[in-house]
């Protein structure tokens, strides 16, 4: 998203009734209705009346070239009339109140990392991190994107790492590196609407050593436990294996989103 705060909409029919509403943004160069909802009567937040009109059939006609994210039920009805799949996520949450992380998973000093690699703020630019990036979504993963040249995948991290996309980079975030000081590894923590979010965790395929986004994670979890947050949210792509990793890690599915662009 263009915004680093929530910018809730509503999208109106001709007569002015609501629709749907959304949180605005932009992705990938394009207008995004992120976390669409098809208003129904009584809607909390709304106060008025809500429209009769076919929420397909207002955004194909007014959301024409948008990307659409929203429940599977009703991007599924967006792509029988022509839509594109871009992806389906599925969203998990962590408690870290209920069921605080081990509190020795954030000592980076008595436990350091193997191998002589060592954690460092992530506050480098995004050519630093991009090499590691790139090789951990490369051809064959499931966020793998062909369709993006290393431009516009720098523009898009370097947008992220300055809060424009999801929010604020958390101190929590983590970069890992290795004795020539070159990224191979890291998490990047943001602010989504108060929650914290791993809007990115990798590990490049042939530098680091397996085991090493555990270890990022577990640290990652403790320190924004240890700076009381209540929880921490990802998404996960449908097919990404490292689901495992975070159902491992006390992370629990909440619901699944599909993203779509309109035709």
């Amino acid at each position: 998203m263009a915004e680093t705060e929530p910018d809730w909409r509503l999208g109106r029919d001709i007569d002015g009734l609501p629709v749907v509403r959304y949180q605005r943004g932009e992705r990938e160069g394009r207008p995004w209705a992120s976390l669409l909802e098809v208003l129904a009567p009584g809607a909390p937040g709304v106060g008025e009346a809500v429209s009769t009109v076919d929420p397909v059939e207002f955004v194909l006609s007014d959301m024409s070239g948008w990307i659409v994210s929203g429940s599977v039920d009703f991007g599924e009805r967006l792509l029988r009339r022509g839509a594109r799949t871009l992806r389906l996520g599925h969203t998990m949450l962590r408690d870290l109140a209920g069921d605080p992380p081990p509190a020795g998973w954030a000592d980076w000093a008595r436990t350091p990392l193997r191998d002589g690699y060592r954690s460092v703020p992530c506050d480098r630019d995004a050519g630093e991190l991009a090499p590691a990036l790139d090789a951990a979504f490369g051809p064959g993963h499931p966020d793998h994107r062909p369709d993006r040249d290393e431009q516009s995948r720098q523009e898009e991290l370097r947008d992220l790492l300055a809060g424009r996309v999801v929010g604020p980079v958390l101190p929590s975030s983590a970069l890992i590196v290795d004795a020539t000081d070159q990224v191979v590894a890291g998490a990047v923590v943001t602010d989504f609407d108060g929650t914290p979010w791993i809007a990115h965790v990798f590990r490049h395929p042939g530098l680091g050593y397996p085991g090493l986004g555990r270890d990022v994670m577990r640290r990652v979890m403790a320190d924004l436990a240890d700076r009381g947050n209540p929880g921490m949210g990802l998404a996960v792509t449908e097919g990404n294996s490292a689901r495992r990793l975070y159902e491992s890690l006390g992370f629990r599915f909440t619901r699944s989103t599909l993203t779509v662009v309109v035709p």
